[in-house]
């Protein structure tokens, strides 16, 4: 109820709801004389829904010489009246209301995707002088000062770490999922969390200058450098009037007769023209609705149905956005590779890595068994972890953590780990009692229906290209796998940003699906936003123009379509609507309608309109393309 409650008061519809059953019950009692009333009842709908159209047609003229659908209405309305065609004004009234009405529910407000972005921001930090520590307002820290990051903090500023080892989670920045290790001499960003292990760092950019306030900026800039879209009656409108004026002053002059000029004012009003674009809207935001889409801006199908370019984040997006380990390598004869599997989740049971908790969940997807408990463990932030298991000394970690373990790999392991870590997978190295055993392998997988995805949108005629920032080995893989022939590696927000304004500038309208924090510019700024609703950020959510709420892509393609055949039947409903408008000017320039035939016959028009509009709400993609 809450919720009804939400949508009734959004923009006023809740009183222009309240106004249409008043009027079209007015109409109903001035149609059937019953009840009898002292006056006509439709005066009722010309003051409720009438007299809003006046006022806002003259009020547009006046101020800026804005002639929209709403001048013709009006002139149409006045002239009714003057004639005494009461009951045909205000059928006119309800219908261009109504059509007001759905264009106003397909309109979105303003949202907080920047505000939350603002969010982000650190508020403090800790400022080291000599060997004091004092937290300070994160607005008050200088170029040059040595801040100290503790655990799961927010990092505040673009820096350098002096000392310390850790590991960062970067996904703010670059969409990554799997954490990075740092150390000494490692750039670092400000919004970006330190994860674990305390470290001090020496701020290089600070304020307006820091990664996070360069973000908001490239949300602001992309958002207002977005066009809207006008709509079509209005587009049309200049038009309409000179001719239906025109039109309407020759008829009076050569007939006489001023009800043959009311009466081509009457069936000349865009009503089915006004109903055209927003009932077909609303019935494709319904069907998109029951496909898992959330539609938050009411002109995002139109524009979607104009892209030729579908750019793709890739983690959270065409992946799942979590590490899955994806092989185990043994290389010593006396371990199997279940059995190295299960020492190394064994030593990773206690780590608070992202990793060596991906290798305890997966081993525990795997054989449905908890891991034995180490007797000892001992964690280096940044390299690795130690632990005895059954008497035997496990370590799991890099090469330079293998390295002060005395079990550095030959060459032969390392050869075999290159090969998955040109393919942008994690290498997780295992020692046993000092020797070295294997490696584990993790990655982020790709969603079960990604290639199809990819193949369907090829088939419409869209360009698919992969924006990652990845490096470039890891993108051509993962592009190879999705045999995209299209993508970019390594790229921050702002690279992403220019890819769409480069291709928008030249006239390939672009559509964005992502789902993270750095995708949020990139979202605002292509023509069309898609943003995952589960996995992804309330700031790429409030960004987006479209929410996947389920993350189930393969509704992508149906969606691309079905926002074409909305196109379709938009330009349906126009020649139709003009096609009747035009026929029934001939009729009443022959005197055969008069103003009330003439609204009953335009409103007939009307319906029609409204009833091709709402064979959207079923319509489905028949063909399919499956990916080879």
């Amino acid at each position: 109820m809450k919720r009804l409650e939400q949508l009734l008061d959004f923009g006023g519809t809740r009183r222009d709801i309240i106004f249409l059953i008043i009027s079209g019950a007015a109409l109903l009692v001035s149609l059937t004389g019953f009840p009898k009333l002292p006056f006509n009842a439709a005066w009722i709908a010309i003051i409720l829904c009438g007299i809003p159209i006046i006022l806002e047609a003259f009020i547009g003229l006046i101020t800026a010489f804005d002639i929209k659908a709403d001048v013709l209405v009006s002139i149409a309305l006045i002239a009714s009246v003057i004639i005494g065609e009461d009951f045909a004004a205000g059928e006119i009234a309800l219908i261009m209301q109504l059509g007001a009405l759905l264009e106003d529910l397909t309109v979105s407000k303003a949202r907080a995707g920047i505000e939350r972005l603002v969010h982000l921001t650190p508020r403090t930090a800790r400022r080291i002088s000599g060997n004091q520590e004092e937290i300070i307002h994160a607005d008050d820290v200088l170029v040059g000062d040595v801040l100290r990051v503790l655990p799961g903090e927010t990092i505040p500023v673009d820096g350098i770490i002096l000392s310390g080892e850790t590991a960062v989670n970067q996904a703010v920045m670059t969409g990554e999922s799997l954490p990075v290790d740092k150390s000494a001499g490692d750039d670092v960003s400000s919004g970006t969390v330190n994860q674990f292990g305390t470290f001090d760092m020496k701020a290089s950019k600070v304020g307006e200058d820091s990664a996070i306030q360069r973000m908001i900026r490239l949300v602001q800039s992309a958002d207002a450098g977005k066009a809207k879209i006008v709509g079509i009656a209005d587009r049309w409108a200049t038009w309409i009037v000179v001719i239906a004026l025109s039109a309407a002053a020759l008829t009076w002059l050569i007939s006489g007769e001023i009800i043959r000029a009311v009466t081509i004012l009457v069936v000349f009003c865009p009503c089915a023209l006004v109903l055209a674009t927003p009932t077909a809207i609303m019935a494709a935001i319904g069907n998109a609705t029951k496909h898992g889409f959330l539609v938050k801006e009411g002109d995002a199908l139109e524009r979607l149905s104009k892209v030729s370019v579908v750019t793709f984040d890739k983690t959270g997006t065409l992946t799942y956005g979590t590490p899955q380990v994806t092989a185990v390598c043994s290389f010593d004869r006396t371990v199997s590779e279940d059995d190295l599997y299960a020492f190394a989740a064994s030593a990773e049971l206690r780590s608070e890595h992202p990793l060596g908790k991906a290798i305890v969940r997966c081993f525990q997807a795997k054989t449905g068994r908890q891991p034995d408990q180490p007797q000892s463990f001992k964690m280096l932030p940044g390299r690795g972890v130690s632990a005895v298991v059954g008497c035997r000394d496990i370590a799991a970690g890099n090469l330079s953590f293998m390295a002060e373990t005395a079990a550095v790999p030959d060459s032969c392991i390392r050869q075999s780990a290159d090969r998955y870590l040109q393919e942008g997978c994690t290498v997780i190295y295992i020692s046993i009692d000092k020797q070295p055993a294997g490696f584990i392998v993790l990655a982020d997988t790709l969603r079960k229906n990604a290639a199809d995805v990819i193949a369907n949108i090829s088939a419409a005629g869209a360009q698919p290209v992969l924006l990652t920032g990845d490096s470039e080995n890891a993108a051509a893989h993962i592009a190879g796998q999705l045999h995209m022939t299209h993508y970019k590696s390594e790229c921050l927000p702002e690279d992403k940003l220019t890819f769409i304004d480069e291709n928008q500038r030249s006239g390939r309208l672009v559509c964005m699906i992502g789902d993270g924090i750095n995708d949020a510019p990139a979202l605002k700024k292509a023509c069309t936003g898609i943003a995952m609703g589960g996995a992804g950020s309330d700031i790429a959510l409030d960004a987006a123009d479209i929410a996947l709420i389920n993350d189930d892509i393969k509704e992508l393609p149906h969606l691309l379509m079905l926002s074409r055949r909305m196109m379709l039947t938009i330009k349906c409903n126009l020649t139709f609507s003009m096609a009747l408008n035009f026929a029934a000017i001939i009729l009443a320039i022959t005197g055969i309608l008069n103003p009330v035939v003439g609204a009953l016959v335009h409103n007939a028009g009307s319906v029609l309109v409204i009833i091709n509009s709402a064979l959207l709400l079923k319509w489905h993609q028949k063909s399919r393309t499956t990916a080879p």
